[in-house]
């Protein structure tokens, strides 16, 4: 991971932007404002902002490392639709917005513990409107799909890093969202094993 000044630089950021991003032309509202969780270095909120002019862009993440990233990132960029970001801990009870038109979840659910995703789910309950969406992106298990042997090595990779990381089941992840009031819309095959899955509000 590469870093100049407080920025830093996510090579898989990088690499999976642009096939993200044939998602976002595809899924989000045509205005209105995007709340991104778990931002991290800050390139992704910067090339889809940029992309994105009608869009507010709210990008956050509970690292203050990496919102000082997203800082630098946006003082080099200078995009009028790129807010500062904002410390979310989607665990909290009480989020720093009170309503998104899309939210955005790039690479948190696998690499975060199973709280995260209870925590996203009842915040996108909770902000987005009627049919918004909430779009997640990383890799996960599927029943009556073959489980690749680099997601089973980058699965165990995890959870050597902490117990509580890993892999979920998007069965699983789906009732949890539909306990929330989100339902599975879509389910996208990506590149390098990873799905692009999106759910609505109810």
């Amino acid at each position: 991971m590469a870093s100049k000044g407080k920025r830093f630089s996510s090579p898989s950021a990088l690499r999976n932007r642009e096939a993200i991003w044939n998602i976002l032309q595809a899924f989000l509202p045509e205005k209105g404002m995007v709340l991104e969780i778990a931002s991290g270095s800050g390139e992704h909120a910067i090339h889809f902002a940029a992309r994105l002019p009608k869009l507010i862009w709210q990008p956050s993440d509970p690292s203050s490392k990496a919102r000082a990233s997203i800082r630098e990132w946006s003082s080099e960029k200078r995009l009028e639709n790129l807010l500062s970001p904002l410390d979310i801990n989607v665990t909290n009870e009480v989020w720093q917005v009170e309503q998104a038109d899309a939210i955005l979840a790039i690479n948190m659910v696998h690499i975060s513990p199973w709280s995260a995703t209870e925590g996203l789910m009842k915040g996108a309950g909770k902000l987005l409107p009627r049919d918004g969406c909430l779009i997640l992106y990383g890799p996960y298990k599927q029943e009556g799909r073959e489980f690749v042997e680099s997601n089973v090595d980058f699965d165990n990779w995890l959870r050597n890093q902490d117990m509580q990381w890993g892999i979920r089941q998007l069965e699983e992840v789906a009732e949890l969202a539909a306990q929330c009031g989100l339902k599975l819309s879509s389910v996208i095959d990506m590149p390098a094993n990873n799905l692009s899955v999106i759910f609505r509000r109810n």
